[in-house]
């Protein structure tokens, strides 16, 4: 779990552990709120701007006031403030129903080289198509689930057996040497690392089934903090690794992160 060093609370500077909101903000209350999570390059937060405006696009889909100007002056007066913490790190954003602003810079936690998956049941709520919102609970509880049954981390894959994302990052598999991942309108998260790898890719945006990715010759996480990492496992079953194509995807990636940054 990632440990908190510094916050900025409504514009002001403060170690982490001293920030304080209300206990009536409906944030704690009812999760009613949004987030967005970001890593650091040498303390340089990669893609702000697309964070941003899909901070700005949750907060317009939940009926939530946001000053983005102010966000963003917050994300540059910690920035400053945590200039001799380490360089590699995330930044983490929340704003909640009771109007607090409240960023925190974090350590990251390291994805191992591998990951095994495991199969959690799930339902998306249409509901929360395309918003960021701090009720990531069922999220949270998937993990636990997958974990509870000697996996890593949880696959959600609907009742009727369509694999959708893992609780935090989105999903891609290579089948016929063709590399494929599932369509937003499976009300999947619109994961901007998921969309840099689109756009390095030919990746095929398809509906696909858990059979599917148990026949894959590879698949692979790819999120914020971890960029991608291979999958080997998937409800016990070992899958191919070694991939080229992952590994072709990872260089490719981490590339691309530092020609955004320089």
């Amino acid at each position: 779990m990632a440990t908190a060093h510094l916050a900025c609370l409504d514009g002001v500077v403060l170690p982490a552990a001293e920030a304080r909101i209300p206990v009536t903000d409906e944030g704690l209350v009812r999760g009613d709120g949004v987030f967005e999570v970001l890593r650091l390059y040498d303390r340089r937060p990669f893609a702000l701007e697309d964070h941003l405006e899909r901070l700005r696009r949750s907060a317009a889909n939940l009926r939530l006031p946001l000053d983005l100007d102010a966000v963003r002056a917050d994300v540059a007066t910690l920035l400053r403030a945590a200039e001799a913490e380490p360089p590699r790190g995330c930044l983490r954003i929340m704003v909640t129903r009771g109007g607090r602003r409240v960023l925190l810079t974090e350590s990251l936690v390291e994805a191992a080289p591998t990951i095994r998956l495991g199969t959690v049941t799930y339902a998306p709520t249409r509901l929360l198509d395309s918003i960021k919102s701090l009720s990531y609970a069922p999220n949270m509880l998937a993990t636990r689930l997958a974990q509870e049954e000697g996996h890593d981390e949880a696959l959600l894959v609907t009742p009727h057996g369509r694999v959708l994302e893992a609780p935090t990052s989105s999903i891609f598999w290579v089948s016929g040497g063709r590399l494929q991942t599932p369509p937003l309108e499976d009300h999947i998260l619109a994961s901007i690392t998921r969309a840099r790898v689109l756009e390095l890719t030919d990746a095929e945006e398809r509906p696909g089934t858990l059979a599917e990715l148990l026949a894959a010759d590879e698949a692979f996480l790819a999120s914020t903090t971890r960029e991608v990492q291979p999958v080997a496992a998937l409800d016990g079953h070992a899958l191919p690794l070694g991939g080229a194509i992952t590994a072709d995807v990872a260089r490719r990636l981490h590339e691309r992160i530092l020609s955004e940054l320089a």
